[in-house]
Parts: structure tokens; C-alpha cells; sequence
């Protein structure tokens, strides 16, 4: 199997895990934990991105680097500031995500993340239950990213999230008929192994699907917790990975903090570890 490796998302360790006292901590229990990348929240660095000066995107990456981790994607990319929205009728509105988006892939590049994970499922809110519109103005959305990005390596990977938590693109269908109809190489595909357990198919059957064009994997269980924390057969997602040629990192990242970061680190990676065959 050609991934990576194993990497968790630094809000694991709380919102303020961007912190000048935190990061250095996070950086240490992740490497400690066996993990060699590590996935960005961009809030917990500061509410707008655009205030995380050149200096304090050089530490950043610095102090991964020293911890022996790759910056391996940004993700929970519209949690601020307020009221963004990817395909809002509001054109002034949409110019503002659009070029906030823009500022994230900038960020992407200063810290050498080959990965944006665009999921925010309150900027992406069907108005007037508009679908058509919704894809039309996300897709254009989208190509205005994917043009700034273009001659990089890094790739915008508009993530299917499952109703009640979205209302749009709901399935690994839509998002990758989104992803096709853009047809730009800054547009990728990603994989959710939580929203994935809530489609027929399951993760194995969609890893076999979509494997092959897939970048970047996040490894949960459905009940949002951490990996061996559940039910979910990642024993069977490490076996329908195997014949793909995804190439990307697969990235733990939960959404029920207890009992503890470091916690969730160990016990998630040692499961991924023996269902991959890597104890």
C-alpha cells in the first residue's frame, strides 16, 4: 500500500491548539503518539487567516518539521469568520468566500499542506432549496480557487457530508460528480469514513469505488469518535484501500474529545496500525 502515513487534526487538542504556548505541546504528543502528519484547523491559529503573518506561518511549519510531522491538509476551512457561503445568489457574498478561500490556499502554500478540505456545511446551506443553482455557482466557486492554485500541487476536495448535518452534496456520488464536472487538477477527491458509513454502499464499497481518485482519507468511526472507538470495520477499509493507488494520508479526526487528546492519539493510531497490518 503506496498512503502516506497517519496523521490526526490539531483541533483534537482543542480550539486554542494554535496557539503560541499549544502548538509546540500538540506537535510533541502527535509525534509521540506514531504519528508523522498533522492536519490544520485554521481557526484555532486565528479567526481569519489572513492575519497569521508570513513569520508566524514559517513557525508553524517549522515547529512541525522539528516534531518530524508533514503539514498534511487544512480543513474546517469556513468555520470563520461569520457568515461565509460557497454558492450563495448574494454575489458580494460569494466574492468574499471566494477570496477567503483564495487566502486559505495561500496558507496551504506557506505551510506545504497538499490538501484543503472544503466541508462547512453552514457555508454551504441550500437557499430556496436551489440545487441546480447551488452546483452551478459552487462550481464556479470552486474554479476560481482551483485557478488561483494553478501550477501547484495542492488540491481543493469538496467533502460529502450526510444529512442532518448537510443539505447539499450529501453523498461521495455528488461530490465527486462535482469534482468532474469542475475537471481541474487543483480539484480533488476526498474520503470521509464516517459520512461514509451512512451510505448504503458503506466505506469499503465506496473505498473500492473511488479509491483510485482519491487524495486524502479521514479515518473516524460513525459514532464521531476516534477509530477502535466504535464499530466500524476498519479492518475492511485497509483491505478495499489495498488494491487502489490512493497515494494520500489517511488523517484521524473525531468530534468527541473526551477523555482526552492524547488519548484519542494513541488508541486511534494503534488500531489503524494493527487493522493496516502495521503493528
Amino acid at each position: 500500500m503506496k498512503f502516506r502515513g497517519f496523521s490526526i487534526c490539531n483541533e483534537t487538542w482543542g480550539p486554542g491548539a494554535g496557539s503560541v504556548e499549544a502548538w509546540p505541546r500538540v506537535c510533541a504528543d502527535a509525534q509521540a503518539a506514531g504519528y508523522t502528519g498533522i492536519e490544520l484547523a485554521p481557526f484555532t491559529f486565528a479567526a481569519d487567516c489572513r492575519d497569521i503573518t508570513q513569520e508566524m506561518r514559517r513557525w508553524i511549519t517549522t515547529v512541525a518539521t522539528d516534531h518530524g510531522l508533514s503539514i498534511t491538509a487544512l480543513h474546517w476551512l469556513l468555520v470563520s469568520p461569520p457568515g461565509l457561503h460557497i454558492h450563495t445568489a448574494n454575489a458580494p457574498l460569494r466574492q468574499q468566500t471566494t477570496n477567503y478561500l483564495k487566502a486559505l490556499a495561500d496558507l496551504a502554500l506557506d505551510v506545504g499542506a497538499p490538501v484543503m478540505i472544503l466541508g462547512s456545511p453552514k457555508a454551504r446551506t441550500l437557499e430556496d432549496g436551489d440545487i441546480f443553482g447551488a452546483l452551478q455557482r459552487s462550481q464556479e466557486t470552486l474554479l476560481h480557487v482551483a485557478t488561483h492554485l494553478q501550477g501547484t500541487a495542492v488540491r481543493l476536495c469538496p467533502e460529502a457530508l450526510p444529512g442532518p448535518e448537510a443539505d447539499f452534496l450529501l453523498t461521495q456520488e455528488q461530490a465527486y460528480a462535482l469534482v468532474q464536472v469542475c475537471g481541474h487538477p487543483n480539484i480533488g477527491m476526498m474520503l470521509d469514513v464516517k459520512s461514509m458509513c451512512s451510505e448504503d454502499n458503506g466505506p469499503a464499497g465506496l473505498i473500492a469505488k473511488y479509491g483510485d481518485v482519491c487524495c486524502h482519507i479521514h479515518a473516524n468511526d460513525a459514532n464521531r469518535r476516534g477509530p477502535g472507538d466504535g464499530t466500524t470495520d476498519f479492518r475492511a477499509i485497509a483491505a478495499a484501500l489495498e488494491p487502489t493507488h490512493f497515494d494520500g494520508w489517511i488523517s484521524v479526526e473525531v468530534f468527541d474529545y473526551t477523555p482526552d487528546a492524547m488519548t484519542i492519539a494513541k488508541n486511534s493510531i494503534g488500531h489503524l496500525r494493527s487493522c493496516f497490518g502495521l503493528a
